[in-house]
């Protein structure tokens, strides 16, 4: 073969390999999105413990909010800026270290189908397991009513599944936005990346309240709705389009949450939400929570009954309940403010700054959202 015969053959190979690439590169781009904005999805524990997920600390490199941060690991609002009280929001100093409080106490069982832990201000969807496969808990946080309203409490199951709604705004709605001077409020709003509905909607068997995403999702993880719950546009491309009707929804208010971690109790303090009338305080409320462990907690392990060795425990013995010492001291302590990172209260268990010393900073190097992204459809659309 001549010299420039094999030139041609050479650049020929080039050019088919330069074009592979780039067709792997189109193909492949809609999973890497997809990797890059998975909800937080977990195992779910199987040795006894109630906890899920993982602290994280990162130094962000470039100009990013609190509320960029948020958004790109998956947490709201109300978590990041609690997490992180001395943080500026909008301008954290230089070299910050910025606590990601990724670690939930998950709700009280059944874990079945979608729980709503309003003051918690997080979903959490049990799927049904695949055979063979170990059971899943998929989380994402939740906007939820503003003040004077309410999203109602109880049980009730998905009944439809919207894309691209349209909002017909109720009168109530209208009433308050004029009543606020918004005399040229909408009184209909198209689908579209301005639609307060977001681009996805789930609805509830609760008269007209949905789950559905939002044009201003900035606003994830506060008091924004006026009884639905509010997720970031991505999230709610990623549940739903693994619902159908009928998948059973449970609405809690839980603003003290115990849980299991290391073989040690923890305790997570959220703020209550005033329009559903409690009257315990919140010393009462964490005992409340704690019920379920109090009688193996004051239990003597002499008064466990154990049997003895090489003897079969008889079908109607139940095993002996786990021992969870409580340290109540901790617990006054955790509930005198509100406090979203789950804490031992375990009296040999570590301090939440104990926790945070030991964890190695990661470099948070992701570009800033920019305001262009804050309407309803997901990043990357």
């Amino acid at each position: 073969m001549s010299g420039g015969g094999r030139k041609a053959l050479v650049s020929r190979f080039v050019e088919q390999r330069r074009r592979a690439i780039l067709l792997l590169i189109v193909v492949l781009l809609p999973s890497i999105w997809s990797l890059s904005t998975q909800a937080e999805t977990f195992d779910l524990p199987t040795d006894g413990s109630t906890i899920v997920g993982k602290l994280r600390v990162v130094i962000p490199t470039q100009d990013n909010t609190l509320l960029d941060i948020a958004r790109q690991t998956d947490v709201g609002y109300h978590e990041i800026t609690l997490a992180n009280p001395g943080i500026d929001v909008w301008v954290p100093e230089k070299n910050a270290k910025v606590v990601v409080p990724a670690l939930y106490v998950l709700p009280p069982k059944p874990w079945v189908g979608i729980v709503l832990n309003i003051s918690q201000r997080r979903l959490f969807y049990f799927p049904a397991p695949a055979k063979g496969k170990a059971a899943k808990v998929v989380t994402f946080p939740v906007s939820i009513a503003r003040e004077n309203w309410a999203t109602p409490l109880g049980t009730t199951k998905v009944t439809g599944l919207f894309k691209d709604p349209a909002w017909f705004v109720p009168k109530s709605i209208q009433e308050e936005h004029k009543a606020a001077g918004e005399v040229e409020f909408p009184t209909y709003f198209p689908p579209g990346p301005n639609n307060p509905m977001g681009m996805l909607a789930i609805q509830l068997g609760f008269p007209g309240i949905f789950i559905h995403g939002t044009n201003r999702p900035w606003g994830v993880g506060m008091r924004t709705s006026h009884g639905c719950l509010h997720l970031y546009p991505e999230d709610a491309a990623n549940i739903f389009p693994q619902l159908k009707a009928g998948v059973p929804v449970r609405v809690i208010d839980e603003p003290v949450v115990a849980g299991v971690l290391n073989g040690q109790l923890h305790l997570v303090v959220y703020d209550p939400v005033s329009e559903y009338g409690s009257t315990h305080n919140m010393m009462t409320r964490a005992a409340l929570a704690l019920e379920p462990y109090l009688q193996s907690a004051a239990a003597p392990r002499g008064e466990l009954h154990t049997p003895a060795k090489n003897q079969p425990r008889k079908a109607s013995e139940a095993a002996p309940l786990p021992v969870y010492p409580i340290d109540w001291s901790k617990v006054m302590a955790q509930t005198s403010k509100p406090q979203v990172i789950p804490v031992s209260i375990d009296p040999k268990g570590k301090s939440l700054a104990e926790v945070l010393d030991k964890i190695q900073p990661d470099l948070y190097d992701y570009p800033p959202y920019g305001m262009d992204a804050n309407d309803a459809t997901p990043p990357g659309d």
